[in-house]
């Protein structure tokens, strides 16, 4: 039976996003994860791209089983050291400027120096600009304000700041009493502490699984090939575990498991779809079918790169994604225990 404490995940998604790990910088965040499961003796390897695969062998080894999720995050680079002594930047992933103003955040040299900062319109003040406002919220608009006392690019560049410094968005996470988790980056770490905690569940109840079982922890996706390699010739079903997108039209909500059953990439598997469905049906799990109509996924990565897989994408409902995002542990506790079913079910080929 399902047994997981709903807190303690909620503990593990609050750590898991406050370690900055946008795409391209997730060393940190990636040990992270290999600590946790070296701590409960699970065997993992890390990729050349630097994504973590866990294994724990099933009854059959024949044929295989892969789950992801993914640690990366939106972010952004230095673009320019602007001669007020700013930063102009460069967006790492899938959102808009408009999302990040003023938004505290971290630049991280080379070097390995952290300095923090806010990222604000160039026209912020409303006693200076007329048109504070009605700016367009771009490249050219947008800057950081570093929190040293610098006043031009002469004086950033000696803080070995410079072009391609790794910039990361503070995720403001906050566990409410009612329930719910708001944070930036719950795309992906809320699934992946919730992988993190079925791996946990298994180790601790000696489970045996039906099939030998892969869990990529994947750290490339937000710029759209983090799962599609490492997938073992013997895997048959191959589930990335992800946001549910939420919005006008949508039937996925912040309390239910959400399956998805088409993205941008096309239709999921049809079989996979329907054996998922009714292992919530069968376990008295609440969820959703969508369709998320700008999005794609480690799993739609993996099917584009040629793998002969069966393809599914499930996860929790996410409001407001790529921005402020949010959702309840009712959501995460279902897709949980939809996970945790699937794991030991049987493969549908």
């Amino acid at each position: 039976m399902h047994n997981t404490n709903p807190q303690e995940t909620l503990k593990l998604i609050t750590d898991l996003v406050s370690i900055p790990s946008p795409s391209g910088n997730t060393n940190e965040v990636i040990t992270f994860v290999e600590k946790f499961l070296s701590e409960l003796q699970i065997k993992t390897y890390r990729n050349r791209k630097g994504g973590l695969i866990a294994t724990i062998d099933g009854k059959d080894s024949s044929k295989h089983r892969m789950l992801t999720a993914h640690v990366d995050t939106l972010g952004a680079m230095v673009k320019e050291v602007k001669a007020n002594g700013r930063l102009k930047i460069d967006l790492i992933g899938g959102f808009k400027y408009n999302s990040i103003e003023g938004e505290y955040c971290q630049i991280e040299t080379s070097s390995g120096k952290k300095y923090t900062g806010t990222i604000l319109m160039h026209q912020t003040s409303v006693h200076v600009y007329k048109d504070a406002g009605k700016a367009e919220r771009n490249q050219e608009n947008i800057e950081i304000r570093i929190d040293q006392k610098v006043h031009n690019a002469a004086e950033v560049h000696a803080l070995g700041i410079q072009v391609g410094d790794f910039i990361s968005f503070d995720p403001r996470v906050e566990v409410t009493p009612s329930g719910y988790i708001k944070s930036r980056h719950l795309d992906d770490k809320a699934s992946v502490a919730i992988l993190l905690q079925l791996i946990k569940q298994i180790k601790t109840e000696n489970l045996t699984l039906p099939f030998t079982t892969h869990f990529l922890i994947s750290n490339n996706e937000e710029i759209g090939y983090g799962g599609n390699s490492n997938i073992p010739p013997e895997t048959v079903e191959y589930l990335a575990v992800d946001m549910g997108a939420m919005g006008d039209g949508q039937s996925t909500d912040e309390y239910t498991v959400s399956i998805c059953v088409k993205d941008a990439s096309g239709p999921y598997h049809y079989e996979l779809r329907k054996n998922l469905v009714r292992l919530a049906e069968e376990n008295k799990i609440d969820y959703k079918l969508d369709i998320y109509p700008f999005y794609g996924s480690d799993a739609s990565a993996a099917i584009r790169s040629g793998h002969d897989i069966v393809h599914g994408l499930i996860g929790p409902g996410i409001d407001s994604s790529h921005a402020f995002e949010r959702t309840h542990e009712s959501s995460i506790e279902n897709t949980a225990k939809l996970l945790y079913h699937y794991v030991q079910a049987e493969l549908i080929q």
